[in-house]
């Protein structure tokens, strides 16, 4: 009897600005001759994750490897009420570049993560809206207002699956290659000095903290000196501690919904906000990826 050759599954974790490493990913997986059928993805995994299905990986991973800090806060459109950034003038962006036929049309099986705001349960949005999806997946809360979809307000899919294993199993996935941009949290984080000295100041804080900080004087934290140690910025500590939560579910979903193959690349050092240093975060996710070719062969045999 002809063997029936496996459904290989990409599931592609949450991790804001550490989520362009998933680019680094699928290079290698492409290098290598494996090809997964079936992409999932929770927050940037699914911004990433739908580029790839759509066949547009090449013209993302250009912009956002001559993405600058400056271009970043150009999509910011500060809105105070559910969330400080509105995201309309990124989604229309999107909308711009990309022809959304639907998940539907995708050349291959999409689906992503996203949570129901007023009951906490977890979305999977298959069909639809390419880009509708996956502005209500990357929803971060208090970062990006909720999207509002069919009735629901729906944010952030990090919140109850960072890491969709068990939406490609669901989709018929035999093999599941996942990707872990947070396991790494725990370790220390020592920041990577920036590309230019004229980048340092805008970007201590965060990008939007940059702006924040212009009404404000720098704070620092109580009893240490000026020179010494200043005080985290407010989406430093709002994204840092949405990813320590992130790293406790991820654990406990993916011991009872293991993946076959984990990539866990090396993020510790680049901020939520970072999404300026794509080139970093991209060539760690081929490292990392390189570094489990092995196992993922021996895998599909």
């Amino acid at each position: 009897m002809k063997q029936h050759r496996p459904r290989i599954g990409l599931a592609l974790g949450s991790g804001s600005a550490k989520g362009w490493s998933h680019i680094g990913v699928i290079r290698v997986l492409e290098r290598a001759g494996i090809s997964p059928e079936i992409v999932c993805g929770t927050s940037i995994g699914s911004l990433v994750g739908a580029a790839y299905a759509a066949g547009e990986l090449d013209r993302l991973e250009q912009w956002v490897k001559n993405l600058r800090w400056q271009t970043a806060v150009g999509f910011l459109d500060l809105k105070m009420g559910g969330g400080l950034i509105e995201g309309s003038k990124l989604i229309d962006f999107f909308r711009s570049q990309f022809n959304d036929q639907g998940i539907e049309q995708l050349p291959k099986a999409f689906s992503c993560v996203a949570t129901d705001l007023a009951s906490g349960r977890e979305i999977w949005l298959r069909d639809g809206s390419v880009i509708d999806a996956v502005r209500a997946s990357i929803a971060m809360p208090g970062l990006f207002t909720p999207a509002y979809q069919d009735g629901r307000l729906l944010v952030d899919g990090g919140l109850v699956n960072p890491v969709p294993v068990s939406l490609c199993r669901a989709m018929g996935a035999d093999i599941v290659i996942a990707v872990d941009l947070n396991w790494d949290l725990v370790l220390h984080r020592s920041r990577i000095a920036p590309e230019s000295e004229t980048e340092i100041a805008p970007l201590a804080n965060g990008i939007i903290d940059a702006i924040l900080a212009k009404f404000r004087p720098a704070a620092r934290l109580p009893g240490e000196k000026q020179a010494e140690k200043e005080m985290p910025s407010m989406l430093d500590v709002m994204s840092t501690s949405l990813n320590i939560m992130q790293v406790r579910i991820t654990q406990s979903r993916l011991a009872g919904e293991p993946a076959d193959a984990m990539i866990r690349p090396r993020l510790s050092d680049i901020a939520s906000m970072d999404f300026h240093r794509g080139a970093l975060a991209i060539a760690e996710g081929e490292r990392a990826a390189e570094s489990a070719l092995p196992m993922i062969r021996e895998l599909l045999g």
